[in-house]
Parts: structure tokens; C-alpha cells; sequence
């Protein structure tokens, strides 16, 4: 099955692991202006369902908007080598080869890890519209 859509990517956020296990800070509120969700909605961190970065407008960019998944893959390419793992995981190219089947098919992915300095890095690639979220719409439809 082939998914027709684009993609748009977010990211990186970089910093203390334990900033980024606080779920109250990667998941919106209830109510559309309430605190919670306007702290969501400012903050660069992987939201814990990863379609709701497609709320966050102001965090999508034309640069990072993409109608082909290699230009996508290219993308977390080069965010991570900007940003390397500091330990034994999974390969870039492990990645990019699973990546690319799940993006295909209208799956966002994700990528955190652990960089050298112990910082943890997070980014992502959204599909849009989302599967998990078909009724957030389109931050940044492409040109």
C-alpha cells in the first residue's frame, strides 16, 4: 500500500533525558488555549504522539517540507550526522532502509538517542496529513 501525502520534519531537540521523560510537556492540553497546550505548542520536543507536531505551525519550515521521501531521508541524514549517537545503536543506514518502507506507507518516525556529550537527541519526520490525526491540518502545505 502506498501512501499519497508529504512530510514535514521537526527537530532536533537536544538536551537532559530527564527534561524529555516529562510527558506532561510533549502532550497538548485539553482545551485549545489552555497553559498546557500553549507550553506544547512552543516547545521543540518530540510530542509523545508524534502526529501532534503537525500542531505545531510556527516549528514548520519550507526547507524541512518535503513531497518525496528521499528528499525526507536526506534530511534525517543530515541531522544525524549533525548530531551523532555516542553509543551502539542501530546504524544510519539500518535506519534510513526502515524509515523509508514506514514513511512510504504513511508512518512517521522518529529517532532518539543518546549523543556523546549524554545529551538526548529527538527528531522527526510527520506524515501529512496523519494517518493517527486526520483532522489537524496541514501547518505548511508544500510549494
Amino acid at each position: 500500500m502506498t501512501w499519497q501525502g508529504h512530510w514535514h520534519g521537526f527537530g532536533p531537540w537536544v538536551g537532559p533525558r530527564s527534561e524529555f521523560a516529562r510527558e506532561d510537556l510533549r502532550r497538548p492540553g485539553r482545551e485549545p488555549g489552555d497553559e498546557q497546550t500553549r507550553s506544547f505548542l512552543a516547545n521543540t520536543m518530540t510530542p509523545v504522539q508524534t502526529g501532534l507536531s503537525l500542531l505545531r505551525r510556527s516549528q514548520a519550515a519550507v526547507e524541512r517540507t518535503w513531497t518525496n521521501v528521499e528528499d525526507a531521508l536526506d534530511w534525517l541524514c543530515l541531522t544525524w550526522r549533525a548530531n551523532p549517537p555516542g553509543g551502539d545503536v542501530l546504524s544510519l543506514d539500518e535506519h534510513i532502509a526502515y524509515d523509508r518502507g514506514y514513511l512510504s506507507r504513511g508512518s512517521d518516525c522518529c529517532l532518539g538517542y543518546y549523543n556523546s556529550g549524554y545529551g538526548f537527541v529527538s527528531y522527526s519526520v510527520v506524515c501529512c496529513p496523519n494517518h493517527f490525526f486526520p483532522d489537524v491540518p496541514c501547518p505548511l502545505p508544500p510549494r
